[in-house]
């Protein structure tokens, strides 16, 4: 019904184009045959006339902004009048993302404004489209065109500042969300699982063009300092975290992740690996270079490909009520070749299908470009450093020395 409702107006408007395109026309004729009426009347004289006419301020550039104004003119009474005077407020709601189309559609559902094409005709002609706010707001029937356009672009709800830190699972991020009131874990979390941008109605982003298919979008929630909304749609913090991504990989990062031999799931999967094992920056190229080695031929003979990362297992094991945290920790290495999956890298050689966590650019950064070492282990001393070795007697060695 919106739509045959539409069409009326829609071809009114195509009219009044082509009425004040046959204007311009008619214009120009009448100011030239003008103009040399006055220079004939003026010649030997000394006259100077004054040839202006409202008609020159038409031109191809301006047609549609005349057109527009001419058809917002001749419907001025619907614009200037509210649709009910004696109305009370009501509250009203646009998610972020929300277009101004839809936006529009709702008003005119809630019988805020009379024509939802009107109003994006209003919008357009005083550049208004993208101004429109996300959050709460409050308006009313008796409020005219230009006063709900005006209100909606300034939102009512208050946003609230969000700092994901790196190297968090998708669970933590979900939980922080719903205790600042951004949305629920279990809505977050289920539009992370699905891995689908197309089902979610996100645009396709360059940087999860290689995430496999069935992958979640675990380790792409790029760990940032966030301004969102409450009550936002799980859809909409992902759009807001995955365009933070493209933004912060620029060009270079991209080209020195190209030139690595990874793909970005590859780099993203490592480095989540990475941010988990370490929290110290110079040690991050010594972690990624370690790994390297253990998934290339320089430590073939010694690990035949197993990262044996123990975050990988924590991961894969869950969270543990008892220790009361997404990554449990165990008395000895063998407890983890008792969880079989295939993010357990003690289990499977090679990386695991995806990120375990989301890691910051440093680590990214580590894990295309690793330092270059020949070391297959390390084991870690005190105060969260490492230290490294080239074979298994070393390492071993060092286990003795630094875990006893």
């Amino acid at each position: 019904m919106s739509l045959l409702r539409a069409i009326p107006r829609f071809l009114l408007f195509l009219a009044v184009i082509a009425a004040v395109a046959a204007a311009f026309w008619l214009a120009g004729q009448w100011t030239r045959s003008q103009s040399r009426a006055y220079e004939n009347e003026g010649a030997g004289s000394g006259l100077v006339r004054n040839t202006t006419a409202p008609w020159r301020n038409l031109n191809p550039d301006n047609l549609e902004t005349q057109a527009l104004e001419f058809y917002l003119n001749l419907n001025r009474q619907s614009i200037d009048s509210p649709v009910a005077p004696d109305a009370s407020p009501v509250p009203f709601h646009v998610e972020l993302g929300e277009t101004g189309y839809s936006i529009s559609e709702r008003l005119q559902e809630l019988g805020l404004i009379r024509d939802a094409s009107l109003f994006r005709l209003y919008l357009r002609l005083n550049g208004l489209e993208h101004k429109l706010e996300a959050g709460d707001f409050t308006l009313s029937a008796a409020m005219t065109v230009p006063e709900i356009a005006d209100a909606l672009q300034s939102a009512l709800s208050e946003d609230v500042v969000v700092r994901i830190p790196e190297g968090w699972r998708a669970e933590e991020i979900a939980l922080l969300l719903e205790e600042q009131g951004v949305v629920s874990a279990a809505d977050f979390m289920a539009a992370v699982r699905t891995g689908d941008t197309a089902l979610l109605g996100l645009p396709d982003y360059p940087l999860l063009a290689d995430k496999p298919p069935g992958v979640s979008f675990e380790g792409y929630l790029f760990p940032d300092t966030y301004r969102l909304p409450v009550g936002a749609r799980a859809s909409d913090v992902l759009r807001v975290m995955f365009e933070t991504l493209e933004l912060r990989v620029d060009d270079a990062m991209r080209a020195q992740i190209a030139a690595s031999g990874l793909t970005f799931h590859q780099a993203l999967t490592l480095a989540s690996i990475i941010e988990r094992e370490t929290a110290l920056a110079d040690e991050r190229p010594l972690i990624a270079s370690t790994y390297r080695n253990r998934l290339g031929e320089i430590c073939a003979n010694e690990v035949a490909g197993y990262l044996g990362a123990d975050p990988t297992a924590q991961y894969a094991m869950g969270y543990n009520a008892e220790q009361d945290t997404w990554w449990p920790t165990v008395e000895t290495v063998e407890e983890y070749l008792e969880i079989n999956s295939p993010y357990n890298t003690y289990l499977y050689p090679g990386l695991p299908p995806g990120p375990i966590a989301s890691p910051g650019l440093a680590s990214i950064e580590a894990a295309i470009n690793p330092a270059d070492t020949l070391y297959c282990y390390f084991v870690a001393s005190s105060g969260g450093a490492h230290v490294f070795a080239q074979t298994g007697a070393e390492h071993q060695f060092n286990v003795q020395s630094y875990q006893r």
